[in-house]
């Protein structure tokens, strides 16, 4: 008898816990000594038909073709070059689920049955306990579902005295033997199959009855059906749908050579953030959601915060109408993309490699997203120390006031554990939050009153709901799932790369003439969070700017420079030309006359430097992220600040007014005459939105960060 602890362990626990080896295998779900790995490795393949205990899965794999069209022989497939996470139910795990569909024999499972148990199964990347221990793997299964691992600690019993680290997929599967290392990826065996929601997001939160304020707000507003889709029908991707190992559409880049492939389905996908009824009546004393003049609903408290914000709307009672309060509440805690706990941000897992590459003790790892409020954005911010965690509008660095002296606690989310249920559904994920957000005042003028860093792989949620945005290269390399360049000078590359069709990329505008394609993340590049978007040709571009609060910003660009293959780019704003093309194929040494802080000498120097350059359009890398960290945690590279081809050009200015129906764009052309189809690129890596109190305040200079 298992006995699960009143307690969680903290993030920090589990991750050591795991990475120091896994102890929770039971004496009677251990498949034995003979079943772990050796010396000499076999597929993943070999590994299930070699062993007894998976025949029943083996036969459910043998049967499975997968969709209409595909003819997939899965365990041959396991037996290839790939990398594949697989999770092996035992005989024992298909009897219980053979007896719940009430047959009596796996003979009598449809083909049906066996494509949802073996697609379920199956991550096409190989995941490691010790990448993951409480969270949602930032890669889809086979059946374009996102499996949710969660920890506890457990007893076998109520005599034992030690407890034992227990993981679960979907909170049903046990993991009990894990991580068996074989040449194509990994396999963990579970005791149960592994099952997944196929209802629309509303559907599934319907069902959690710690959140049936919020849901019965969703039906109310009618934002409910603004969460009913999943995949675009309108969306072909014809004759450019390349496997990964066919080099067919190979695109050079700067020295380098990617492999582009593009989705072959376009899928919507929505994150809802949502305030437990427990934290609402705590906090606000809110007990229902109707009832614009009872203290007590939802809808008072929603007037509250819009009101003062929105006079004109005050008295819109229509709850469908967009303005409206409520309205405005409920859709301001909804994202049109997916983000897991551990995509959000750039910190991909509890002991993420990739984090290491920032000075996180002055700046707390951000991304901002346009929310399906109109004209409104919020941030995502993952301080480490003793704040540690995902907060929504939150500011400050770490657990105290950043250097202009604020601190904006925030909304914090709780981890899929802390949760203690699945939140994954056919189209979406859920997360609790401790407190409410809101588009107010606060927000608006403190917390988004700031440098906004929009990384390019956020600016489309197309980029986030095909997991082009923190993609992994397919191929493990030496060191791991972020990639190598090593060896990408030829075109049998398999640095894999995802590709967007002209028309299927939302917030961006672009001719057949451009080619865009998201490159995985690298800790080795010249790239911001890792990943950059490539876009290449006779490229014409036009870009949505994330809506930001009523101001004056400047915008600006960064990019690496210092390539041939890099391109010459008219730029304009809101159709206005701005200044003379950048030329992209400098360093920043020949552009503005680069120099190194070492080089200026004191305080005084370097900042009459960065001054200068300011003037003229130019900015140096920021100071809080090197381009290179090793996997294993080693030392970190060059600060980009340092590097005289990261830099940033001063793109222009623009006024926001704040207001429901109003929109921003920069449009990226290039003008070079010697581009062609393939060649000449922009390596668009981040935008910065910056208020003028930020850029030009007397008081405080802009910190280098």
């Amino acid at each position: 008898m298992k006995k699960i602890l009143n307690f969680k362990l903290s993030l920090a626990a589990l991750g050591v816990i795991a990475a120091i080896g896994l102890g929770f295998v039971s004496c009677s779900d251990d498949p034995g000594s003979s079943n772990y790995y050796t010396q000499t490795k076999e597929y993943a393949s070999d590994y299930l038909v070699n062993r007894s205990q998976y025949s029943d899965f083996v036969k459910i794999l043998q049967r499975a073709t997968g969709a209409e069209g595909k003819n997939l022989r899965l365990i041959d497939l396991l037996g290839t070059y790939g990398t594949y996470t697989v999770f092996a139910p035992t005989n024992e795990a298909i009897e219980l689920y053979v007896a719940g569909k009430g047959y009596k024999s796996i003979d009598q499972l449809s083909k049906e049955d066996c494509d949802t148990i073996a697609l379920n199964s199956i991550i096409e990347q190989a995941y490691f306990t010790t990448d993951l221990s409480d969270g949602t793997y930032s890669k889809s299964n086979m059946l374009d579902q996102y499996l949710t691992i969660t920890s506890h600690e457990e007893y076998d019993s109520e005599d034992d005295t030690e407890p034992h680290l227990a993981m679960y997929i979907n909170s049903t599967a046990l993991i009990t033997h894990a991580d068996d290392s074989v040449q194509n990826g990994v396999v963990h065996t579970v005791n149960r199959v592994v099952l997944t929601n196929t209802d629309f997001l509303p559907d599934f939160m319907g069902e959690d009855e710690n959140i049936q304020l919020f849901c019965e707000a969703l039906e109310v507003t009618h934002m409910a059906d603004s969460l009913k889709r999943f995949i675009d029908p309108n969306y072909s991707v014809g004759s450019d749908s390349i496997d990964w190992t066919n080099d067919a559409l190979v695109l050079h880049t700067a020295s380098e050579y990617d492999n582009v492939a593009y989705p072959e389905q376009r899928y919507f996908k929505y994150t809802a953030f949502v305030c437990p009824d427990a934290v609402l009546e705590e906090k606000y004393g809110v007990t229902k959601v109707r009832g614009k003049d009872d203290p007590s609903s939802l809808e008072y408290l929603a007037h509250q915060l819009y009101d003062p914000m929105y006079d004109k709307d005050k008295n819109i009672d229509d709850p469908t109408d967009r303005r409206n309060a409520l309205n405005r509440f409920i859709s301001y805690h909804l994202l049109d993309r997916y983000g897991s706990y551990y995509t959000l941000t750039a910190v991909d897992g509890p002991n993420s490699t990739l984090a290491k590459n920032w000075n996180r003790r002055k700046w707390d790892i951000a991304d901002w997203y346009e929310t399906m409020m109109p004209y409104s954005i919020l941030k995502c911010s993952f301080p480490e120390g003793r704040a540690a965690g995902l907060y929504l509008n939150r500011r400050g660095v770490q657990s105290h006031a950043d250097e202009r002296g604020v601190l904006v606690r925030g909304a914090k989310l709780s981890t899929p554990t802390e949760m203690g249920r699945v939140n994954t559904c056919l189209n979406g994920i859920y997360h609790y939050i401790d407190d409410i957000i809101a588009y107010d005042e606060q927000t608006q003028h403190v917390v988004l009153d700031e440098r906004l860093r929009i990384d390019a792989s956020t600016l489309s949620p197309d980029f986030m709901n095909s997991e082009a945005r923190g993609h992994y290269t397919r191929t493990t390399y030496e060191n791991g799932k972020y990639g190598t360049h090593d060896g990408t000078s030829t075109a049998d590359n398999k640095q894999t790369c995802l590709g967007f069709k002209a028309g299927f990329a939302k917030n961006l505008i672009y001719t057949n003439d451009t080619h865009v394609h998201v490159r995985p993340r690298t800790l080795s590049f010249w790239s911001y969070q890792g990943d950059e978007v490539t876009v290449i040709g006779l490229f014409d571009l036009t870009v949505k700017l994330p809506p930001v609060p009523a101001g004056e910003y400047e915008l600006r660009l960064f990019t690496c420079v210092d390539f041939p293959s890099r391109g010459i780019v008219q730029v304009f704003i809101d159709g206005l030309s701005q200044d003379i093309p950048f030329d992209m194929r400098p360093s920043g040494t020949v552009l503005f006359g680069w120099q190194s802080d070492t080089s200026l000498g004191d305080e005084d120097a370097i900042t009459a430097f960065d001054k200068s350059i300011h003037n003229i359009g130019w900015m140096k890398g920021p100071k809080s992220y090197y381009s290179a960290t090793s996997e294993s945690g080693g030392t970190q590279g060059q600060l980009f600040r340092d590097a005289p081809n990261t830099i940033r050009k001063v793109l222009g200015h623009f006024t926001s007014y704040g207001k429901d129906d109003e929109a921003h764009y920069v449009r990226f052309k290039q003008v070079s005459s010697l581009a062609t189809p393939t060649t000449s690129e922009m390596n668009f890596d981040f935008l910065e939105i910056c208020p003028s109190s930020v850029y030009n305040n007397e008081y405080y200079a802009e910190d280098r960060w």
